[in-house]
C-alpha cells in the first residue's frame, strides 16, 4: 500500500479549473466579437485576478503549491530529464512541469496586459489603452491578438500532450490529483495544509486580488 498525501489544496485545484473555464471563454467570445466582447473583458479582469491570487498563493498556500517547492534551477531540469531526478521532485510538479507552469503564468499576465491596453479601431479597447502611447497601443494590439493568443494556445496543448504522455508512456494520472487533491506515492511525503483556515485565507485573497483589479479598471475608465 502506498501512502496518501494531499498534493493540491482546494484552493489550488479551484484556480487551475477556473483558469481552464476562463482561458476558454476568453478564446471562444474573441472569435465571436461583437457583443460577447463584453465578456471577454470580464473574463480577462477574473483571469488578471486569478494570477494575482496565484502569485500570493505560491508564498501563502499549501506545501505543494508555494514556488518553493517546485521552482527549480534548469541545472536540476537538466538532471531530471537525463534520469537523474529524486522521488521528491515529482510529488507536486515536477521540473519539467515547474517550467512549463511558470510559462503558462508568465505568458497569460502578458497576454491580459496586452489586453488592458488594446485597442481594436472599431468599438472595443482596454481601460488602460487612453493612459499609454498610441504606438504602445499599436503593440499591444498586435500582441494580444496574433502573437500572445498563438503562443498561449501552443503552451497549452505542449500541457495537454504531456498529461498524455505520462498517462499512457508512465502510467501516471496528472488529471486526477488536479481534481481530488490527493496523489497515492510509494513513500510519504508531507500533505499540503487543505483545512477550513485556509480555504477562508485563500478565497479573502482572492476577494482582494478582485477588489484590486476592478478599483483599476474603474480608476482607467
Amino acid at each position: 500500500m502506498g501512502s496518501k498525501v494531499r498534493v493540491w489544496d482546494l484552493p489550488t485545484r479551484v484556480f487551475h479549473w477556473s483558469l481552464v473555464l476562463c482561458f476558454t471563454g476568453l478564446l471562444i467570445t474573441g472569435e465571436v466579437g461583437g457583443e460577447a466582447m463584453v465578456w471577454h473583458f470580464r473574463l480577462g479582469y477574473t483571469i488578471l485576478s486569478l494570477l494575482l491570487f496565484r502569485l500570493v498563493w505560491g508564498f501563502t498556500g499549501g506545501h505543494w503549491s508555494r514556488f518553493r517547492a517546485f521552482v527549480v534551477s534548469p541545472g536540476v531540469t537538466l538532471k531530471y530529464i537525463q534520469g537523474h531526478g529524486v522521488a521528491r521532485q515529482s510529488v507536486g510538479h515536477n521540473p519539467l512541469g515547474s517550467w512549463s507552469v511558470l510559462a503558462l503564468l508568465a505568458f497569460t499576465l502578458v497576454q491580459v496586459a496586452a489586453g488592458l491596453c488594446s485597442d481594436d479601431e472599431i468599438a472595443t479597447a482596454g481601460p488602460l489603452a487612453k493612459w499609454v502611447s498610441s504606438s504602445w497601443v499599436g503593440y499591444a494590439s498586435y500582441y494580444h491578438t496574433k502573437i500572445g493568443k498563438v503562443i498561449l494556445i501552443v503552451l497549452v496543448q505542449l500541457h495537454i500532450a504531456a498529461i498524455i504522455f505520462y498517462r499512457v508512456r508512465r502510467q501516471e494520472n496528472l488529471l486526477l490529483p488536479m481534481l481530488k487533491g490527493d496523489k497515492v506515492l510509494s513513500e510519504p511525503f508531507e500533505s499540503a495544509r487543505d483545512d477550513a483556515k485556509v480555504r477562508w485565507l485563500a478565497a479573502a485573497i482572492w476577494a482582494a486580488c478582485a477588489a484590486l483589479v476592478m478599483g483599476l479598471v474603474q480608476w482607467a475608465g
